[in-house]
């Protein structure tokens, strides 16, 4: 049985490991000259391997439509990546938040690893190798077409990602696919991303970081998120792990922006006390 993986990122080199650690022929096609390319740019260069809690907290912390997730998150928990990670030798190590980084705090080292393992199982690598198309027959995935051949295949698998950084390659061609194909796509929103300010000073405070903080962000009075944690200015608003997850609670379908930002410097200390 031969297989094909589209989109030499995190899944699909995974996907492939493990397909070729069962005795598959795979091989694993990457449109850019190297793999992981978005891995080496993850937690700022440091790679945030997982997050080492239980799967329901995990859940809790997506906004949308979770069970999606559900079965996905107890076929594969956090302890089973570092278990591969660490049994391919790469040493890891749990910070604040449960948040997992490998010991170096290298993200090439996670790639390294990733890509011994892509040698010891057998994977055929092209690197690039633009696919240009799915092959289907019958409604059935046969193969690829890249700009040289059509390769075909048992299996197929996407795993191209979504349409964000588009320098890494997340260009948004599993969409375009699945469309072709008669698949349903909802509307593409961004998540997980920066948050722009109106505010001129906030360019002024361009890299200055606050840890131990408390972010609200309030559309007409109603709460859309508020949590504890770290957050960063730059030159067109403010970023960091708050920002981000704040960002994923903004429905702007459903928001009337401009949206409010507060931040409490110091929110173990009640207004009298800090007084």
């Amino acid at each position: 049985m031969d297989s094909i993986v589209i989109g030499g990122g995190a899944s699909g080199m995974l996907c492939a490991i493990y397909m070729a650690k069962n005795g598959i022929k795979v091989t694993l096609l990457e449109k850019n000259n190297k793999l992981g390319k978005k891995l080496y740019i993850t937690g700022k260069g440091r790679c945030n391997i997982t997050n080492l809690t239980d799967v329901e907290t995990l859940l809790n912390k997506v906004y949308h439509n979770p069970k999606f997730l559900y079965s996905a998150f107890y076929s594969y928990t956090p302890e089973d990546v570092i278990n591969l990670l660490e049994e391919l030798g790469l040493s890891t190590k749990t910070e604040r938040g449960n948040r997992v980084f490998p010991s170096s705090d290298k993200s090439v080292d996670v790639i390294k690893t990733l890509e011994k393992a892509l040698k010891k199982y057998n994977v055929q690598v092209q690197l690039n190798t633009e696919v240009l198309d799915v092959v289907v027959e019958n409604k059935v995935a046969v193969g690829v077409k890249t700009a040289n051949e059509v390769i075909y295949g048992d299996n197929i698998v996407v795993a191209t990602g979504g349409l964000s950084y588009e320098t890494t390659g997340s260009t948004g061609d599993g969409y375009k696919w699945a469309k072709e194909n008669d698949l349903t796509v909802t509307d593409l929103e961004p998540s997980l991303v920066p948050l722009v300010c109106k505010e001129s000073y906030c360019k002024d405070l361009q890299g200055l970081s606050l840890k131990n903080i408390r972010l609200k962000i309030i559309n007409k009075k109603k709460v859309l998120y508020e949590d504890f944690g770290e957050m960063m200015f730059t030159h067109f608003g403010i970023t960091g792990p708050l920002v981000l997850s704040a960002s994923g609670n903004i429905n702007k379908g459903k928001c009337t922006l401009p949206l409010e930002g507060y931040i409490d410097l110091k929110p173990a200390l009640s207004y009298e006390d800090l007084n």
